[in-house]
């Protein structure tokens, strides 16, 4: 019995039922996670979308890709790096040998990948996803990319009757183990509905945020936030330490005031610890910053904040410090106030 079967057995026998718009079993309401996998069998009842291809199984993509398997979908993968493969095919994927393949065994094909040459290159270059999706398929590039490429490409795969949404993601790779993803959807609204259950196998907030490239626009604000703010934090921890105020005191006491932020909980920690570890590494991180200050180009922007902690980062790569976690740019600041970081 295939895990989407024995899911509607196990719903079964546990009495599940839904009231008009609420979701019961015998005792009453059911948890969250017992109501996602209703969602996901209604999903597959009203859409036949069972299939699901992964393209990319990086640091975001393998927990990401796992998350789905987990839920329940049937899964088919592709990553250049074959020893990618081993856990996600461990847990119940299949392996494919290119994204066309992927495409070709899949109704939703999805795509994480590190920056926007490598997005049309498994999408649009040789053996890519647009040479196997059949018309009526859909293909969700959850990587962070330039939203005019996106628009691009969502036009190609159209002449193909290929549907396309963006969703990039933000939360890091915490967030993609445990499930708890942000989701920012940018494409035709009835496709987001269609989808949304996959979405919700991956990440704990899902957004649609309008049309094609508004996913990758607002991923794009996100960024500006992330690292605007975790450069205010940076500024602190070494204002707190050169006080000779403990800063993982000073986190403890700001963290659940006006100043709290995720940067602040989570990123100031590991900057205490000294642990650079990489969540979201540095190196794309400037990648990020570059589609944003590219397109704040186009718009006459100043974005002065931005520039400057682009600067910063910058500093970090120069330093070898590039494939660290976001949190190496309190090097950056210890290196300015001669702390020999």
């Amino acid at each position: 019995m295939n895990s989407i079967a024995s899911l509607h057995a196990t719903l079964h026998l546990a009495g599940v039922y839904r009231r008009p718009g609420v979701l019961h079993n015998r005792e009453g309401r059911l948890p969250e996670k017992e109501r996602l996998f209703f969602d996901i069998l209604q999903f597959e009842q009203e859409t036949g979308m069972r299939k699901i291809g992964f393209v990319g199984l990086g640091i975001m993509g393998q927990p990401m890709c796992l998350n789905l398997v987990k839920a329940g979908f049937d899964v088919t993968v592709f990553n250049r790096t074959a020893a990618r493969l081993d856990r996600v095919v461990a847990a119940g994927a299949r392996a494919a040998g290119s994204p066309a393949e992927v495409a070709q065994q899949s109704e939703i094909t999805i795509t994480m990948v590190s920056d926007t040459p490598d997005v049309d290159a498994v999408i649009l270059g040789e053996q890519g996803v647009v040479e196997g999706a059949q018309s009526g398929s859909v293909v969700v590039d959850m990587s962070t990319i330039s939203p005019s490429v996106t628009q691009e490409i969502g036009d190609r795969l159209k002449q193909g009757g290929v549907d396309m949404l963006d969703a990039p993601v933000s939360g890091g790779d915490t967030g993609a183990i445990n499930g708890t993803l942000a989701i920012m959807v940018g494409g035709e609204k009835s496709i987001f509905q269609r989808c949304l259950p996959v979405f919700q196998a991956m990440g704990k907030s899902v957004t649609y945020v309008g049309g094609r490239g508004m996913g990758q626009t607002t991923k794009l604000c996100n960024q500006i936030l992330v690292s605007v703010t975790n450069m205010a934090v940076c500024e602190a921890m070494l204002f707190a330490q050169k006080s000779g105020l403990d800063p993982g005191i000073m986190v403890e006491a700001t963290q659940g005031g006006a100043a709290g932020s995720w940067q602040l909980s989570n990123l100031g920690p590991k900057m205490v610890a000294a642990d650079f570890a990489p969540g979201f590494m540095v190196d794309l991180q400037q990648k990020d910053l570059r589609l944003v200050i590219e397109a704040g180009r186009q718009m006459n922007l100043p974005m002065p904040a931005l520039r400057l902690v682009h600067q910063m980062y910058a500093g970090c790569q120069a330093h070898g410090e590039g494939r660290e976690g976001t949190q190496a740019l309190f090097k950056s600041f210890q290196r300015l106030a001669g702390e020999g970081a």
